[in-house]
């Protein structure tokens, strides 16, 4: 794989195609998912995040109804708005409370959401997250003159599929969940930097199935951009997908994407210590009073 690396923090990596002209099109032979394959496969690794969070609620709290973790889940997540596989994947990644502690975060301060001045947010809607994910897609999409994209948020060691736009079932069935290094969405977020794939049909990076799950939605070329906190962290991915192969960006538009994935970053990061910390808080103080 060929990696043109830029001198600018906004320079993406390039991954280029290799065999453009000649490279074969990927077949069905242990490539194609039917579709019951995905959705088995989708929910098995949605159960698996929700399972371990139950496993961490009933040791902790000593629930002894079956079935009474998912439902302390299921109505806190609902209640906060916030998904059930981010409230699930909070409680088994964050610190457990203090033993016998009435509060999980003594102290913790609490911050209005960030300014976001380049989205298109309607009034009243920069506390929401499919308001600002909604916003900060299109704001990609007209930056990089393409119908077709989507977001991912950073789930643990996982990209889980958050909002898309203009592809097709067996792209976001295929692409719910991304867990290895075979995408340029996950080596954007290991690198920490713009992505940018030229040609899908030869870049090296993909493996067969993921080759195959782009094309076959009308995407030839790919372009990630890391949505990173003010510390760093990846927070989640925005990608654009394109119809035929790209030749570069220009300056102005990476460095526009650079600042939206980085205000996007920023606006993630409060959501997660002000929003999921505070559902975290009610699913605590919920539990606690089951128990007594």
């Amino acid at each position: 794989m060929e990696l043109a690396m830029g001198q600018s923090s906004c320079r993406p990596e390039e991954v280029t195609a290799q065999f453009t002209s000649q490279a074969p099109w990927p077949g069905t032979g242990g490539v194609y998912w039917s579709r019951e394959e995905l959705e088995a496969r989708n929910r098995r690794l949605a159960h698996q995040g929700v399972a371990a969070a139950e496993d961490v609620l009933v040791k902790r709290y000593g629930l002894g109804v079956v079935g009474e973790g998912f439902e302390l889940l299921r109505a806190v997540s609902q209640q906060f708005n916030v998904k059930l596989h981010t409230l699930a994947d909070a409680v088994v990644r964050v610190p457990a409370p203090d033993a016998d502690a009435r509060v999980w975060f003594p102290g913790r301060r609490r911050y209005s959401p960030p300014r976001l001045p380049a989205l298109a947010l309607e009034p009243g809607s920069r506390g929401s997250q499919g308001a600002v994910l909604k916003a900060v897609l299109h704001r990609v999409l007209s930056i990089t003159q393409t119908p077709m994209g989507n977001v991912q948020l950073k789930d643990g060691h996982r990209l889980h599929l958050t909002r898309h736009t203009g592809l097709n079932t067996y792209f976001t069935e295929f692409f719910a969940f991304v867990d290895n290094d075979t995408t340029s969405c996950a080596q954007a977020a290991a690198q920490h930097r713009q992505v940018t794939v030229r040609d899908v049909a030869g870049a090296d990076v993909f493996d067969e199935a993921s080759r195959y799950a782009i094309l076959q939605s009308g995407s030839r070329a790919a372009h990630s951009v890391p949505l990173t906190s003010s510390r760093g962290a990846v927070m989640g991915m925005v990608s654009s997908h394109h119809e035929r192969p790209l030749t570069a960006f220009s300056t102005a538009q990476l460095a526009a994407l650079q600042q939206t994935g980085t205000d996007a970053g920023r606006w993630l990061s409060w959501h997660w210590n002000t929003v999921v910390l505070d559902a975290l808080e009610r699913l605590h103080t919920t539990a606690i009073r089951r128990l007594h």
